[in-house]
């Protein structure tokens, strides 16, 4: 009994201690996360070769693991992203892949949830970096519109933050972004878009009507290859463009879930909604689609992305596959955070994070 009131009041001191010096230790554990986050800076750590990030797994549905879609690509020491869906920005933050690093954004289409982050995403890249000109933005034909339109917005930002900070900080001369538009390459056909230490970035057609223009996206770098989809139907086209590719990034919308969406958006008067959800599915690949065209292409590895809807219970997955794993067994669902590596010049597809 002596022993057992001996360690109760030994732990009461030891609480009584805790509490009175609380705010110095919390103050300590602050200091180590911003030490943390300050020091944190994956890319360098990488190694050369083909590295590819989902900063955004998701679509404009909310979802605790999945941002809006945005997937970024390194390859030699630069960052590029396709698409800024919300929050991917602050996403390439939490990962280590730093915006002051990026060379490029590649938007597929004029979606709002591909583009709406690329204000924050020019903003960070331009104060945070040591770029002498604006972002270059890439995009088929209209993205001068985007990117004049997230200029214009921004336009007094950049004022009061160079004012603020100098142009040690913010100089006026980087700020904001700049268009690099292109027209759709026809069927079967792509255009060059980056070609530089053995890194080529083209552009191919993908069907997403009524949205026009809608384009993909395929990187090569030392033998290695991912696809980017952007939101399409079934395409033979990408089945062309993704023969023997190491990755295919590709989108899926599973249409039986979404048709559990519209019965309970119909039974509870959710009009809008329903009409939402009767829509969406005509301009999407299912998971099944995306397995045909990886299975038909032959790619090594298959990223799904742009998920639709957002996975939320335990099964799920499994729902929202809906027998695609059978067809491609070589898949791994998207998340915000997810990564994978491919070496140089091997065959080799590495799974280096399973998410944020």
């Amino acid at each position: 009994m002596k022993k057992r009131y001996a360690v109760l009041v030994v732990i009461l001191i030891i609480g009584g201690v805790g509490f009175s010096q609380r705010d110095a230790l919390v103050t300590r554990l602050l200091q180590a996360g911003i030490d943390r986050q300050f020091s944190l800076a994956t890319i360098d750590s990488l190694g050369d070769g083909l590295h590819i990030a989902l900063c955004g797994a998701g679509s404009p549905l909310p979802a605790p693991k999945a941002s809006g879609p945005c997937v970024a690509v390194l390859a030699g020491g630069a960052l590029y992203v396709v698409d800024v869906g919300t929050e991917s920005p602050r996403n390439l933050t939490r990962m280590g892949w730093a915006a002051s690093a990026l060379e490029g954004v590649f938007i597929t289409h004029f979606h709002s949830d591909h583009i709406d982050g690329l204000g924050e995403l020019m903003t960070m890249r331009w104060a945070g970096g040591s770029f002498n000109s604006p972002l270059p933005v890439y995009g088929p034909s209209g993205i001068e519109r985007v990117v004049n339109g997230f200029n214009e917005a921004y336009a007094q930002d950049f004022i009061y933050r160079q004012a603020h900070h100098g142009d040690f900080v913010a100089p006026l001369k980087s700020a904001g972004s700049i268009a690099n538009p292109f027209t759709k390459p026809a069927q079967g056909e792509t255009v060059t878009l980056v070609q530089s230490d053995g890194l080529t970035i083209e552009a191919f057609s993908v069907t997403h009507a009524p949205v026009e223009p809608a384009v993909g996206y395929r990187f090569t770098y030392k033998g290695r290859t991912v696809v980017i989809t952007g939101d399409t139907v079934k395409d033979q086209n990408i089945i062309e463009m993704s023969r023997g590719v190491d990755l295919l990034v590709h989108e899926a919308l599973a249409a039986n879930l979404v048709a559990l969406m519209n019965e309970g958006a119909r039974k509870n008067g959710q009009e809008i909604m329903a009409a939402i959800t009767h829509d969406i599915p005509d301009y999407h690949a299912t998971p099944m689609d995306a397995a045909e065209t990886a299975a038909e292409a032959g790619v090594g590895h298959l990223l799904y992305y742009h998920i639709v809807p957002a996975l939320l219970i335990p099964g799920q997955e499994r729902l929202f596959l809906n027998g695609a794993q059978d067809v491609f067994p070589n898949f791994t669902i998207g998340y915000d955070g997810v990564a994978f590596t491919l070496p140089p010049d091997s065959d080799d597809i590495i799974q280096i994070s399973e998410g944020l």
